[in-house]
Formats: structure tokens, sequence, C-alpha cells
């Protein structure tokens, strides 16, 4: 067993960004990834989203984002950029570690040290700073019929590009910025593509601005605050097309419909009884936060999720609210890169407040 100050869980924007503080601040801490290489969620993208796709990424602290090519893939780009980071200031992180379950050290006594039970060992903690994100539960709704589905169904998560569904007639579920751009993809090469949502989807301009921005953050921190399980901040700003999407509009790519009602051997009844033929389904129904490894400290709330307070001088909420060892980044608001900075700077500070004066660097204990 190898005790530590802090355990940060995860190694993407949130992780990386709360370990450079904590290596300011002078504790002893450890960052523990389930990748067997660095680029958090990054490194699973597929292949064809590039970095004008994404219209770039935020810089981590201290360190500049090199220049780059609009057409780079971001699933190469932005992990040569993490593992430079990792390596200019020596982060501890230690891959490929799974963690299976964080539970208190005594039983029952929610005030004492962490335990971190990986596959890789156990390490003790006086706080937790969690950054698993969300790529590895990706949410795949229930519809009646989905066994019997004869072609191809598919998430985001396993995706690859549009090559893998030229010639199909593909139906494409879900009404966030990756069902826009699967779609801008898939649709010139595929020979259809029905896009369906529960929801009417919402446009927006180009004239988002920063005060736009921080309404949108202001909304999902609402939510997890209160305790209701997170929603994404493109959830609330909108849906954009971009230039590289505007010939799939003109190909219908974009005519929403209704959910369908069930799925059948080779297509989907719609709602208004027509059937639709398809040879895959793409679906693009988001993820949820990867927070099974904490059900031993009881965190959620009755409304489903983990409510999350911001600590002392701190704006920013990430401390569970049922237990002030645990802190949660990348998690509601701050799952954005820009976000996830500025969380990270927090729940650092905020982490080591759990931890005795004593057993701190000299510049944790100047805190």
């Amino acid at each position: 067993m190898t005790d530590v100050d802090v355990v940060v869980v995860g190694a993407g924007q949130a992780g990386l960004s709360a370990a450079y503080h904590l290596s300011r601040l002078g504790a002893r801490f450890v960052v523990l990834d389930a990748n067997d290489a660095p680029g958090g969620a990054w490194q699973h993208r597929w292949r064809s989203l590039t970095m004008r796709d994404v219209h770039g990424i935020a810089m981590l602290p201290g360190l500049e984002v090199p220049d780059t090519d609009d057409d780079a893939p971001a699933q190469e780009f932005v992990p040569a950029y993490y593992a430079a980071y990792e390596e200019r200031f020596a982060l501890p992180v230690v891959r490929p570690v799974r963690v299976r379950s964080v539970r208190d050290a005594v039983p029952g006594d929610s005030e004492g040290d962490l335990l971190v039970v990986t596959d890789a060992g156990t390490w003790r903690t006086r706080a937790l700073v969690n950054a698993t994100g969300t790529w590895e539960r990706p949410f795949w709704p229930s519809y009646p019929g989905a066994d019997s589905f004869r072609g191809r169904q598919l998430h985001t998560a396993d995706y690859t590009g549009p090559d893998e569904l030229a010639g199909l007639d593909v139906v494409v579920v879900g009404g966030g910025a990756s069902a826009v751009q699967i779609l801008g993809e898939v649709a010139p090469l595929a020979a259809s593509t029905t896009w369906v949502t529960r929801r009417e989807p919402v446009w927006r301009d180009d004239d988002f601005d920063p005060e736009a921005g921080r309404a949108a953050v202001a909304l999902v921190e609402d939510r997890v605050t209160r305790g209701l399980p997170p929603q994404s901040v493109v959830s609330v700003t909108g849906l954009l097309l971009r230039p590289q999407e505007r010939y799939a509009a003109t190909l219908g790519a974009y005519d929403r419909h209704p959910m369908f009602t069930r799925i059948e051997p080779d297509g989907v009844r719609m709602a208004d009884g027509s059937f639709q033929h398809a040879d895959a389904i793409v679906w693009a129904t988001g993820f949820r936060a990867a927070l099974g490894h904490l059900a031993p400290l009881h965190l959620r709330e009755d409304t489903g999720g983990v409510r999350l307070v911001a600590r002392e001088d701190a704006h920013t909420p990430t401390t569970a609210a049922r237990d002030h060892r645990v802190q949660l980044v990348g998690y509601g608001p701050s799952a954005s890169t820009i976000g996830a900075n500025r969380a990270g700077r927090v729940a650092a500070r905020a982490a080591l407040r759990a931890v005795p004066s004593a057993s701190r660097g000299p510049a944790a204990s100047a805190m």
C-alpha cells in the first residue's frame, strides 16, 4: 500500500490541470490513468475528427498549445500535447491502472483516510480528485426490437469514420454535436441518412459571444449544485453547422424526424407509422459520468446526481456535498476543456484542505 496526500483518477484535461496545481502546491500525489498512453478520451476519437472540427483545444496551465494544421487528426495531436505536458512538469502519472473502488480506510469513518483499490495495488490517501470523464460509459437507450435488428448498431464511441458506412442506409440517433458531425461526414457517402431525435434541435448562428457562453455554463452548474445529473454544455448552447457540414445539409441530412417507436429486423418504425429501411443505426446518444468506483462512498443524491458545492473562497463547485474528501472535475460545467482548467485549480486547493498541515510539503502547508 502506498500513502499519498491526494490521488487523482484520470489524466485527461481536468486531471492534468489538477495535477499541475497539486505539484505547484507541493502535495504528495499520484495520477492513476486507465489508458495505456497519454491523451485521455481524445486518443479514442474517430480518425476523421480533425482539429478544425473541434475548434482547437484549451491550453493546459503553463504550456502553450503548439501550432497545428487544421487537418491534423485530433486523436493524434491532443495526445501528443498531453504527453509533452506530463513530461514537461514531471507529473507522477501511473498507467495503465484501473480503479476498482474508493472506500473508507476504516469502515464508517467518513473523516479518515480513503483507500483507492486498483488492479495494480492500493493507494491510501486523504483526498481524491476524480477526473474520469464520461468516455467509458456510452449511453445506449433501450428500444423495443433492438435485439431483432439484422444490421449494425454502433455508438459514437465505436465510430471510426464515414468509410465504414459508405453505400448504406444509415439512421443516426441523437440531438448533440456528435450527431451533427457524423451526419456531416456520412451523408455524402451513404446511400441515405435519416436523423431522429427526441426533441427538436436548437440551432444557433455564429454570434455566440463569451457572455452567452458563461450563461450556458451557469445553467449546467446550477444542475450539479442541486444534485441533478449533469447535462453537457452543448445541450444549452445549441448546435452550429460548420462549413464542412453545409454540403450534407443540401442533401437533407439535417431534416430531423421524431424518434422512431420500435426497431425491426431491417429498419425502424417511425412515429407516423411509416417504415425506414436501415443497414446501420448510429447511436450518438452521449455518455454518462464514469463514477461507479465511487459507489462505496454513497455520493449520489436522491435526484440521481452528485451534488457539488464550492468550498470557502472558490466560485467553482467541485466538492462532493456528501464527502468533502472528494473533488469532481470534468463533471457538469467542468466537462469542457476551458472549464476543466479552472476546476482543476479549485479542486487541487480544496483537496489539500483535507490533508493535515503536518503531512504537507512546504508549499502546501503555506495555503
